[in-house]
């Protein structure tokens, strides 16, 4: 543990799940963490939670915001800055699905609402705290959310699919442009990993069973397994590694992606 003492971190998504779980370890590891997310009661919460592991020195603080509002994530970013001065880390983790269904049945707007947040959600991100680690002069980590879905096609889930695609070109995108100032751009793909919002997928029944039959190392991943992950890439340990999707899902994205037609039958 340790290794990111007087760094600055901002997680988006970070009231909960892999976002919450990320921002502990970044606090435990030194850093002072900043979380963002659209409920600040949730909020407060994920702060006490944070500040109960956190190495000696590190703050926790967050900033209610949602990342499709250029606005919000200008101050979210803003907030982050203000243990230190600057910005070294971003974990761009506020995503998610807000539409299913067949391609010829979606509606559109329902669909667009889902690549609006996982794109324009982490390039706004990217965009205000790439601009922080510049005007700082000592570079950065940004690390991007993505999913096997970027990889894998889900069947009834194309806006999310292409949501987490349009992430990964985004984040090589941004790595090379953003190189020259020192700034690494990666992005994580994780799994089937256990959290609220696929409590109805990890409570068992077919389209579980489908997905472990998929995977070579045969479990449910757990938000340590990608915080894990994002704290690697946040840090020093990988200083020459950037534009890369790293895929952490027990090895599913070597076959097929998961069946969500079976929730249908």
């Amino acid at each position: 543990m340790g290794g990111l003492e007087g760094r600055a971190a901002l997680v988006t998504g970070g009231g909960s799940g892999i976002g919450l779980g990320t921002a502990r370890r970044l606090a435990a590891d030194g850093a002072h963490v900043t979380i963002a997310a659209r409920t600040e009661d949730r909020l407060r919460d994920a702060v006490e939670e944070i500040r109960a592991v956190a190495a000696d020195g590190a703050t926790v603080a967050y900033a209610v915001c949602d990342v499709t509002v250029e606005d919000d994530v200008r101050a979210a970013v803003e907030r982050a800055r203000a243990a230190t001065g600057t910005l070294d880390i971003l974990f761009a983790c506020a995503g998610g699905a807000r539409n299913f269904g067949a391609v010829v049945d979606c509606d559109a707007p329902g669909w667009w609402a889902t690549v609006e947040l996982n794109v324009l959600g982490t390039f706004l991100a990217i965009k205000h705290a790439a601009a922080a680690m510049i005007a700082s002069g000592r570079g950065g980590s940004i690390i991007g959310m993505s999913s096997i879905a970027g990889h894998a096609t889900h069947r009834l889930m194309s806006s999310y699919c292409v949501g987490k695609a349009g992430i990964e070109m985004l984040v090589k995108v941004a790595a090379d442009e953003l190189g020259a100032h020192g700034i690494r751009v990666n992005a994580v793909q994780p799994g089937l990993v256990d959290t609220e919002l696929v409590a109805f997928v990890t409570a068992g029944g077919k389209l579980l069973d489908d997905y472990l039959a998929q995977m070579p190392i045969s479990r449910v991943g757990t938000v340590d397994d990608v915080a894990n992950l994002v704290r690697f890439l946040a840090g020093p340990e990988s200083s020459w590694i950037t534009g890369q999707t790293i895929g952490v899902d027990g090895g599913h994205q070597l076959r097929r992606g998961p069946d969500y037609g079976l929730l249908a039958e």
